[in-house]
């Protein structure tokens, strides 16, 4: 950790966790603003800091989301002992769940994530488990590792003809639902509201159906899901919904675990309710259910949906982007929606 800069007559930055794919505009950032990075520490240890006064000269703050294991999470506990001197706090990563906004939003403290950066990359992850779970592709995976050749691979099924309901069509699911175009899917959706422009975005290939969310249960072969998580959405998926899907329904998720029981979900698999799932993300990950890992029915990745050099890059440059508008212009470029004011109606 490095020793503040009371002196400096520059804005103070606190960075925590590490930089390491945006090294040129961290530098650039350091001649507008006062840079100090916390790369370790505890908890205790760095509300103990805010307390004493070591961060009073701190504007903004950025975060990665491994920087929980720093801090733990950004809850009203914690966002109470920042100094008054915070007006910015931005995240590193399209869901901000470790980060109570409210919170924030209470303390005068505005929050960005970084959406669009991680899109096409957590799309592509969706697609690759959506493809494996519907081939059941970790079972002839495992065989010829064990030299079984084949083992006791299944026949799968193709995506051509088969409805993906998409629940959440933000960036990530819109993305995903063009490269499932691709594929030859019938695409439906169900959000908060109707999403605008579809008709031009999916031209070529006809825009996706807007149904209920009882509809898109009760009518998908396979449901991808891309919603944040929240109180609204935690939970969301568990037995009754379930019981409602199709018979052998598969289901995709990279968005947050505790969206959906994972207790109930094993359940289903077990009772063939649920053909296959392809998972990024877990309910008490790093902590996965025992039924999922011995189900071979299951593709499981350990949340690397965003893991590729480029997407991280981009991420890093954003956050930065949105600091360095932060101290330079007093705003941030991406806020978090729930800080956003509304939109006018005509």
């Amino acid at each position: 950790m490095t020793v503040p800069n009371s002196a400096s007559p520059r804005p103070g930055v606190l960075m925590l966790g590490t930089v390491h794919h945006a090294k040129p505009e961290l530098e650039k950032l350091s001649e507008v603003a006062s840079i100090e990075q916390v790369t370790s520490g505890t908890r205790q240890g760095f509300i103990r800091e805010c307390d004493a006064g070591t961060y009073s000269h701190v504007v903004a703050i950025s975060r990665t989301y491994d920087s929980v294991a720093i801090t733990g999470r950004f809850d009203a506990e914690l966002i109470s002992h920042l100094p008054a001197s915070v007006k910015f706090l931005s995240h590193n990563g399209a869901g901000y769940d470790q980060i109570d906004v409210n919170a924030c939003t209470e303390r005068g403290i505005s929050v960005s994530n970084t959406p669009g950066a991680v899109d096409a990359a957590t799309a592509n992850t969706a697609i690759f488990l959506m493809l494996g779970a519907l081939r059941r592709a970790w079972v002839p995976q495992l065989a010829v590792r064990e030299g079984k050749w084949r083992g006791d691979s299944a026949l799968g099924r193709d995506p051509d003809g088969l409805t993906l309901g998409i629940l959440g069509m933000g960036g990530i699911g819109t993305a995903t639902a063009k490269r499932a175009a691709a594929f030859g899917f019938r695409l439906q959706y169900h959000n908060r509201s109707r999403v605008a422009g579809l008709d031009e975005l999916f031209a070529e290939q006809g825009a996706p159906r807007y149904v209920s969310f009882e509809e898109l249960l009760r009518t998908s072969h396979v449901i991808s899901v891309h919603l944040p998580l929240g109180p609204a959405t935690r939970g969301l998926i568990g037995a009754k919904e379930l019981d409602a899907m199709k018979d052998g329904v598969v289901i995709v998720n990279t968005a947050r675990g505790p969206i959906i029981d994972e207790a109930a979900l094993v359940s289903a698999l077990e009772s063939g309710k649920v053909r296959s799932v392809g998972l990024d993300v877990y309910e008490k990950e790093p902590e996965i259910h025992p039924g999922l890992l011995k189900h071979p029915g299951t593709m499981l990745l350990p949340h690397i949906g965003t893991a590729t050099v480029d997407t991280q890059r981009r991420m890093e440059v954003l956050v930065i982007d949105n600091v360095k508008s932060a101290v330079t212009r007093g705003k941030l470029l991406t806020q978090v929606p729930e800080q956003r004011p509304p939109v006018a109606k005509v």
